[in-house]
C-alpha cells in the first residue's frame, strides 16, 4: 500500500501527456552552430582545393610525358621515354634500331 502511495503522489503532481515536450534552444544558439559549421566547411573546403592545386602540377608534366611518347610500341620503350622527360631533360628521347638513346 505504501508504494501505491507514493505512486500516486508522484504521478498526480505532473500531468501526463502524449507528446513529448523538448527545450527549445534559442536563436543565439542556432547561429552559434551554424557560424562554426560555415567556419568548419570553408576550411575543409580550402584545404582540399589547396591540396588539388598543389598535387595537380606533378601529374600535369606526367600526363605530357605520357602524350610525348604515345608512339612507342614498347611498354620499356615508353616508360624509359617518359622518365627521359620528367628527368628534366623536356624532349623526347629519340627511337633507334636497338633501343633508346637520348
Amino acid at each position: 500500500m505504501y508504494v501505491l502511495r507514493k505512486y500516486l503522489s508522484i504521478t498526480q503532481g505532473h500531468a501526463m501527456t502524449t507528446k513529448p515536450t523538448l527545450p527549445h534552444p534559442r536563436a543565439t544558439t542556432y547561429f552559434i552552430a551554424a557560424a562554426f559549421a560555415g567556419t568548419v566547411t570553408t576550411g575543409i573546403f580550402s584545404g582540399v582545393t589547396a591540396l588539388l592545386q598543389h598535387n595537380g602540377k606533378p601529374f600535369e608534366r606526367q600526363v605530357a610525358a605520357e602524350r610525348a611518347c604515345a608512339d612507342r610500341a614498347y611498354v620499356s620503350e615508353r616508360e624509359a621515354c617518359v622518365r627521359h622527360w620528367l628527368a628534366g631533360r623536356g624532349h623526347v628521347a629519340q627511337r633507334t634500331g636497338d633501343g633508346v638513346r637520348e
